[in-house]
């Protein structure tokens, strides 16, 4: 029977909003006024009957930091102070953290042939490849700490701040496809794979940032990495990231590779001195 048509058991709800863009064509620093040299796609875990205390959560935050003014808390409208301060009234809350952050130097002028020619049409293959890695690290979480609490393994639904130039569809459909690969055991990259019992197909929401104060603590997860790893910014900063560690969840001890996962692998990433004091905090081994 398919999953669309078995009843959901939602006990978690994970927000998801991204700072930086997806763009391949040209990056920058190798390319001036090209796409942004990092894309940073975060997410706060919630459990799902604490979903409704996000409002207050939210309004908590912007009282604390004097943000009160306009619809919605927006992170890159704030400034240093407030900045660290919203991330540290965030590491206080009962919420998870996870953030993928991929520098796209490598990655320029890349294209995958492989998924175009499985579907010509698409255009977000990038965005949706790293919204998969978060997928992967978010579910073995849901999957291991629902069996802990419960006995078994609970679902978790997705919630999505809207961005444009994004088909979701076109990501639904991606997620079907590597949660049926997972189900075969047919995925290319087996290290890890999308836990696919615990993501119910009929769950995932698309939301206007504006409208949900969940996507706006993500806008928080996303948007505190990206500035701490755009060492090109006047506003680069890796303190309000690194307050963050209280709702980081660790494998092995660390949070490198599981709720902070740096793309490409570590040896292969080219970064500066800078831009790897935030990934060193949180384990990995970067080179010296």
């Amino acid at each position: 029977m398919s999953l669309a048509f078995e009843p959901a058991d939602i006990r978690y709800i994970a927000y998801i909003d991204e700072a930086g863009d997806p763009g391949l064509k040209t990056v920058r620093p190798v390319n001036p006024g090209g796409a942004s040299e990092w894309l940073s796609i975060g997410a706060v875990l919630v459990q799902v009957e604490r979903a409704r205390d996000t409002v207050a959560w939210v309004k908590s935050i912007r009282d604390a930091i004097g943000a009160t003014r306009g619809p919605a808390l927006h992170f890159r409208t704030l400034d240093a102070d407030r900045r660290l301060q919203a991330c540290a009234e965030l590491a206080a809350l009962p919420v998870r953290g996870f953030v993928v952050m991929s520098n796209k130097k490598n990655m320029l002028g890349y294209r995958n042939e492989r998924v175009e020619m499985a579907r010509p049409s698409s255009q977000e293959w990038f965005y949706n490849w790293c919204i998969k890695l978060l997928v992967e690290r978010i579910s073995d979480f849901v999957e291991y700490n629902s069996t802990k609490k419960f006995g078994v393994a609970k679902q978790v639904r997705l919630v999505f701040s809207e961005r444009g130039g994004v088909r979701y569809s076109q990501t639904a459909a991606y997620h079907d496809l590597a949660k049926a690969q997972a189900r075969s055991k047919t995925t290319l990259l087996t290290k890890r794979v999308v836990k696919w019992r615990v993501l119910h197909p009929a769950s995932t929401k698309i939301i206007p940032h504006a409208s949900n104060a969940g996507v706006q603590l993500a806008d928080i997860m996303a948007s505190s990495f990206y500035q701490a790893a755009n060492t090109d910014s006047p506003n680069w900063n890796v303190k309000p990231a690194q307050t963050l560690k209280p709702i980081m969840p660790t494998e092995c001890g660390a949070s490198a590779d599981y709720s902070v996962t740096l793309l490409p692998h570590w040896r292969k990433a080219d970064l500066t001195k800078d831009q790897e004091t935030v990934f060193r905090f949180y384990g990995y081994p970067l080179q010296e």
